[in-house]
């Protein structure tokens, strides 16, 4: 079993977005039993709270729901339970080697690096444009998918 954890600042917008979406792939292609996903935050800002309004409905305009995902920071321990830890921007993979005491194993990635272009992806908290934000959350779990199967 495949096991990711996407993680973002404050885990209401991006990290969200890509564990659902991810998850939603997952499913439409029977694949299941094959992944376990989750999504963290590197700060505690947001702890306890729910997906951000804005990114709850890009979800759901996309037939995806997100009921129930709470806020929860990263821990040290993380690094030992999953295969792929993904951040979405350069700020994230920093906090992330942090926590996790760096990187052994090479598991810490940005998301947009699964794809040809790299980069980080669109911050919604920021610039309010979630549809950005869903483009590339979709492109890189798309590559992802496709590069662990």
């Amino acid at each position: 079993m495949k096991k990711i954890l996407f993680v973002c600042h404050g885990i209401i917008c991006r990290s969200p977005m890509a564990e659902f979406v991810m998850k939603d792939m997952v499913r439409q292609a029977g694949l299941q039993e094959q992944f376990y996903i989750e999504s963290a935050a590197t700060s505690t800002e947001e702890i306890g709270n729910e997906v951000y309004p804005p990114a709850k409905r890009k979800l759901a305009e996309n037939g995806i729901s997100c009921k129930g995902k709470t806020a929860r920071q990263m821990t040290r321990s993380d690094y030992d339970r999953f295969d792929l830890l993904i951040g979405m921007d350069e700020w994230n993979l920093r906090n992330m080697h942090r926590i996790c005491g760096g990187d052994p194993e090479g598991k810490i990635h940005k998301l947009l690096d699964f794809t040809a272009r790299g980069g980080d992806v669109a911050d919604p908290w920021y610039t309010g444009d979630f549809e950005a934000t869903w483009r590339d959350v979709n492109e890189g779990c798309r590559e992802i998918l496709t590069r662990t199967t």
